[in-house]
């Protein structure tokens, strides 16, 4: 990374380009095989976007949506929309078209970048309804008469594709004209509690969270090649990942879809991951279950290797103590087990980011003593995400580390975070009242609950709104709970209710392929997951599941009787945010009939 001072998130890739101008900036596969933009073609395109935001009259201030899977599309466009001086708005592409229609209304879009047929659908079925949008412009080719390809925008009344000079010195004065103060985005909260709020962050948050992060970690300064996966409508993926890949003069690479990460990687052979606590729970939950099925030899020399494993990260990175002999088993340790694992990752992953959600200790230091460290991080759209985050000189697990450099923080009397920083957002758009609500005597109110210890590094423990407080006054955070079930092999998802109730109660998800794999075992025969789950069997397996882990609870913390769900909570159920974090609020509606059947007498 060069000490290249970046006036605007547009000046940087303008500035980058210049520096950089031959180097890989993107990654991506077309029709099978693998495409890549150097940084001067990125700069490129993301001019001709911006050109031809111009040509239609498109203003500094004005805004422009996004409807998009994660693909090099998103990217040019958005460079090119905040070239214009524009603000993008990005929409999260799992989004219902009422959802969209919100998103598009309340902040006036004016254009819409689409990606594909999917997306297209949505506003056709509600283009009636956004009278304000003049245009659509989609990454692929002909979607409808309704929808501008890209390369078509690309040109608009131009006959060649190539900025000229003329047209070069125009659109870098404009530019010019972007300022740190001058809105960047209009994030729309994924509404776990409420209707969503559009989070408007500027340049200046945006950039304090890229340079602290570059200049706190040196390996995230270094060339690295990022695989994006994470939605880019996310701010986490967006900062952490995207905007601070291209601010260090990285390569970001785009993985095909989710299901498809695993064999990406091995492609791309990453070097640095931006993720949420879901991959790393499924990760998790897919390695131990391949131990199970070693020979005893194999499974023996796999425990003694993690148990080196962790005693070192401990060690070296925890304490900060020499490892002395230490380091020989470790290194026998990864020569048997560790570099194995790390292959399956493509052999090059240095670290991973972590945020969004708590991430369970246990998985943590799993990955730790892999050497596939997890930076677990802390942060929200309304702080462009980071505040905190643990980092190879600093670590703490259980913990999401120590305040970014600018950064305060201090505890309210109800045990509330509360936030102070350069990168804590302008305001919620056109919601002054929310706006208000949101800060405190200059602070920021975070809603998450936690503490600071003397080394200051900062724990959560929960969201202020989820925490329940049982009919015996008990105040109990449900997160850790549920992440300490989650840790089963048979388990796949956890939500625990008892709000102003005697106990507490769970609906759990089974991790299907080890149920089936007990079905098998003792010839539980089935016609659907439905008849599986409602086994006395399969009951009393869960049962003595959630017993051994109430063993490690103390006694108010419990969960005393369980549902077991035969489908898993889904974005598409309206069960998880985009983010995969749990509507809890929409889950307590949706199953109410089962939550209220656990506290009538003689049910279980």
């Amino acid at each position: 990374m060069s000490d290249i001072t970046f006036r605007s998130i547009p000046d940087m890739l303008r500035k980058n380009a210049a520096a950089y101008a031959g180097r890989l900036a993107l990654k991506y596969k077309k029709q099978g095989r693998y495409v890549t933009l150097t940084y001067a073609q990125y700069y490129q395109r993301a001019l001709m976007v911006s050109r031809g935001l111009v040509k239609l009259g498109m203003h500094p201030g004005d805004r422009i949506a996004i409807l998009s899977e994660n693909r090099v599309g998103w990217v040019i466009a958005d460079m090119g929309i905040l070239a214009a001086g524009c603000i993008t708005v990005p929409i999260y592409p799992t989004n219902t078209p009422e959802m969209v229609k919100y998103a598009l209304n309340h902040s006036g879009a004016r254009v819409v970048f689409i990606s594909n047929t999917y997306q297209y659908a949505k506003l056709l079925k509600i283009k009636d309804e956004i009278p304000q949008v003049e245009l659509v412009v989609s990454f692929e080719r002909f979607l409808g008469e309704q929808a501008l390809p890209l390369t078509t925008f690309y040109q608009l009344s131009e006959i060649d594709l190539p900025i000229s000079p003329a047209e070069l010195v125009s659109l870098e004065a404009g530019i010019d004209q972007v300022g740190l103060d001058d809105p960047l985005t209009i994030i729309y909260t994924s509404g776990t509690t409420g209707v969503p709020k559009g989070v408007v962050l500027t340049n200046a948050n945006i950039l304090h969270n890229v340079t602290t992060l570059l200049h706190s970690l040196k390996e995230l300064a270094e060339e690295n090649v990022m695989l994006s996966f994470l939605p880019l409508s996310h701010v986490l993926e967006r900062t952490a990942g995207y905007y601070t890949t291209i601010a260090s003069g990285a390569m970001m690479a785009f993985a095909e879809s989710v299901e498809k990460v695993p064999e990406n990687m091995l492609e791309v052979q990453p070097t640095v991951i931006v993720s949420v606590p879901r991959l790393f729970e499924k990760i998790y939950s897919g390695i131990l279950e391949n131990v199970h099925q070693m020979p005893t030899l194999r499974k023996e020399i796999f425990h003694w290797a993690l148990k080196i494993g962790k005693e070192y990260v401990q060690r070296k990175y925890v304490r900060r103590e020499s490892v002395g002999m230490l380091q020989l088993k470790y290194n026998l340790a990864d020569r048997l087990v560790f570099g194995k694992v790390r292959d399956r990752f493509g052999g090059r992953l240095k670290f991973f980011c972590c945020g969004g959600a708590p991430l369970d200790k246990t998985i943590n230091e799993f990955f730790w003593a892999m050497g596939l460290p997890i930076l677990e991080g802390y942060g929200l759209t309304e702080t462009s995400p980071a505040v905190s985050f643990n980092r190879f000189t600093a670590l703490r697990f259980g913990s999401v580390g120590i305040p970014l450099e600018g950064t305060a923080f201090k505890v309210a009397d109800d045990g509330e975070l509360l936030i102070k920083g350069p990168q804590v957002m302008q305001s919620y758009y056109h919601n002054d009242e929310a706006t208000a609500e949101a800060f405190e005597d200059g602070w920021f109110k975070t809603g998450d609950m936690g503490h600071i210890d003397d080394n200051g590094f900062i724990y959560i423990t929960d969201r202020k709104k989820e925490l329940i407080i049982t009919a015996g006054g008990k105040n109990i955070a449900p997160q850790p709970i549920e992440n300490e079930l989650k840790l089963d092999k048979y388990i796949s998802q956890v939500f625990v209710y008892g709000d102003r109730r005697p106990y507490l109660v769970a609906l759990i998800t089974p991790n299907l392929e080890r149920l089936f794999d007990f079905a098998r075992s003792k010839q539980i025969h089935h016609f659907a997951l439905d008849d599986l789950v409602s086994s006395e069997r399969v009951r009393a397996l869960y049962e003595e599941r959630i017993n051994e882990a109430n063993s490690r609870l103390p006694q108010y913390e419990t969960i005393k009787r369980f549902v077991l769900l035969p489908v898993e909570f889904s974005i598409e159920g309206g069960e998880l945010t985009p983010t995969l974090k749990l509507r809890r609020k929409v889950i307590q509606e949706k199953y109410k009939e089962k939550i209220e059947a656990m506290y009538s007498d003689g049910s279980n």
